[in-house]
């Protein structure tokens, strides 16, 4: 049954007029009372009609993108190759697509805003990159708005982030990629390595340290938990988190950093602690992003094809290319050997 504006004013206790001076935002409203609305339209998944020109269609020309942080490299590479790829036949406006990109923060709460109002504007797609957060409540409400999505004609893609029921899924081998970066520093003799994770609540932080750690148990070599510090995803925390490995362990011979934006914080705290890479401490990084080659020493990282996997995204968005094979592709990385790893000291 069709969600009316009565309805969510019934819910919300006020009258409709006030429920569309909320939705339309050209009226002072109180702050409680327009919470109160919004909360009801959530809870009624209240679709609000966009453009007139959009009514006649199941869907409008808008795809939204999903990003954590536009501003990481690697949201922007993805995001950047999806939208090359949705232009073209398919959309009234000269046949092309309005792509809006959507920066999360890494905020749970706002994923969720931005899901509803690309469900109200009727998106003919939409592509969400990155991690999951590890969170039960949340990804329940991630997959209802998902499916609500796909069950009014949107195309809902996953590059980068753990398969759903609702949608078509890239996901990436953060595993093995963790795996193959920890195997290549034990093959080179390294036994006391540090590990700078990313947030705990990102499935990609999960995934990368569980490869670290299953490369350890297959060699044989102890896995010191206190050699394991989390934090974000960004140069400070590389820096910080590696001056705390070397105050709790001086004998690391190696750094694993979580992507290789952390491994430049990681790389500077080394220099700046008189230490060098990888004379002294080897470093590697995960993602390879563009300046991982131009780093000194270049950076041993995993190569993740972030364009191809975001260009494959935008075209099974756009409906120009067929899903994978039930609905589920595996993107792996390839193991960069680059300067800053080499044999441990002595």
């Amino acid at each position: 049954m069709t969600v009316t504006l009565a309805d969510v004013a019934a819910r919300a206790q006020v009258s409709p007029a006030t429920v569309s001076r909320v939705l339309n935002g050209n009226y002072p409203v109180a702050t409680s009372t327009r919470e109160r609305v919004l909360r009801a339209v959530d809870e009624l998944d209240y679709v609000l009609n966009g453009p007139a020109s959009a009514l006649a269609a199941a869907t409008s020309d808008l795809v939204g993108i999903l990003v954590n942080d536009i501003a990481d490299p690697f949201f922007g590479i993805m995001a950047s190759a999806i939208q090359s790829e949705i232009g073209g036949p398919g959309g009234r406006a000269g046949g092309e697509r309005l792509a809006v990109v959507c920066n999360t923060g890494g905020s749970p709460e706002r994923e969720l805003t931005y899901l509803t109002l690309l469900q109200r504007q009727r998106a003919a797609a939409v592509v969400l990159t990155g991690g999951a957060v590890e969170d039960t409540a949340h990804a329940a409400a991630v997959s209802a708005k998902l499916r609500k999505l796909a069950e009014a004609g949107t195309r809902v893609v996953l590059c980068g982030r753990p398969p759903a029921p609702e949608a078509v899924a890239l996901t990436f081998d953060n595993r093995g990629g963790g795996r193959q970066l920890t195997e290549h520093l034990i093959g080179l003799g390294h036994r006391r390595m540090g590990y700078i994770a990313g947030p705990e609540e990102r499935t990609t932080t999960r995934h990368r340290l569980e490869g670290h750690r299953e490369a350890l148990e297959a060699a044989g070599v102890e896995d010191d938990r206190r050699l394991t510090v989390l934090g974000r995803y960004d140069r400070r925390s590389g820096y910080e988190a590696t001056l705390e490995l070397l105050r709790r362990d001086p004998s690391i011979t190696a750094v694993v950093a979580a992507n290789d934006t952390v491994a430049l914080g990681a790389c500077a705290a080394l220099r700046d602690s008189g230490l060098r890479i990888p004379e002294d401490v080897s470093v590697a990084g995960f993602d390879d992003l563009p300046f991982a080659i131009d780093a000194v020493p270049a950076l041993t990282t995993v190569r993740l094809p972030l364009t191809e996997a975001g260009a494959r995204a935008g075209r099974i968005a756009m409906g120009r290319e067929e899903p994978p094979p039930g609905g589920i592709a595996t993107v792996r990385g390839e193991l960069m050997v680059r300067g800053s790893t080499g044999a441990p000291r002595g």
